[in-house]
């Protein structure tokens, strides 16, 4: 795990929808980071705001990696200010990704909101798989194009009903169906597909969402409970199995 952030150099920062960006930076020979993984991100002077974000891996490849964040509050809207050929600090790749050489056969990857970006670099990177790519969002889907080719099949829900099928992602598809489960999303629609799959029988793989401070595990303000009590999302996650986590 890396000790320090390094500077690197912005190569697009780009408005995705009224609230989504993309920022794609340049990693300047560092390590390419697994898929599932994240980096704690910062673009500013000072300490205001004193927390870095943590910010999941949509894509990477080339000497560089590419963030897709939602702007949520001061830090983030100030992420989404910073310009191509500016600079962003970067502490990573941090956590514990998806096992993709574990994965085999018939895969349902799931995803709401937001949850989406560190699943199209985990999709793109799973070998050997027959993969289906469900999609939760409010009103519109975006960043599915990337999936052309490395997926089979990809269906949108929508809370508006404006495209795909109205209602919720879980209700496009039956867990039964796979052999593997991966998602990232809600609290509320990870609890209902891991707890699905344990009765199923179905491998089931959660990234978990928390707030981050440290991004390192050494302050342990982002824990969830385990069977095997509790553990840090930074560090030991945020990947876990569903049979791990009290859901």
């Amino acid at each position: 795990m890396p000790a320090a952030y390094t500077v690197n150099k912005i190569l697009q920062n780009d408005r995705v929808t009224e609230t989504v960006y993309k920022m794609k930076v340049d990693l300047g020979g560092a390590p390419q980071p697994a898929p599932g993984q994240f980096y704690m991100v910062r673009g500013w002077e000072g300490n205001d705001p004193l927390l870095s974000r943590p910010i999941s891996v949509s894509d990477a490849g080339e000497g560089t990696v590419t963030f897709l964040y939602e702007v949520r509050g001061r830090g983030t809207r100030l992420l989404s200010q910073l310009p191509a050929g500016g600079q962003v600090s970067l502490l990573g790749p941090a956590g514990t990704g998806f096992p993709v050489g574990e994965v085999s056969g018939r895969v349902a990857v799931v995803t709401g909101g937001i949850g989406l970006a560190p699943m199209i670099y985990t999709a793109k990177s799973l070998q050997n798989c027959q993969v289906d790519f469900f999609c939760g969002f409010r009103d519109q889907s975006y960043e599915l194009e990337g999936l052309q080719g490395a997926v089979q099949r990809v269906a949108v829900a929508t809370d508006s009903g404006r495209e795909g099928q109205k209602g919720f992602v879980t209700d496009l598809f039956s867990v039964a169906d796979y052999d593997w489960v991966l998602t990232c999303g809600p609290q509320v629609m990870m609890e209902k597909l891991g707890r699905a799959c344990l009765d199923a029988g179905i491998r089931c793989l959660l990234s978990l969402e928390r707030h981050m401070a440290c991004g390192v595990g050494a302050c342990l303000g982002c824990t969830c409970k385990t069977a095997h009590g509790a553990k840090c999302v930074c560090k030991e996650g945020p990947v876990f199995r569903a049979e791990e986590v009290i859901l």
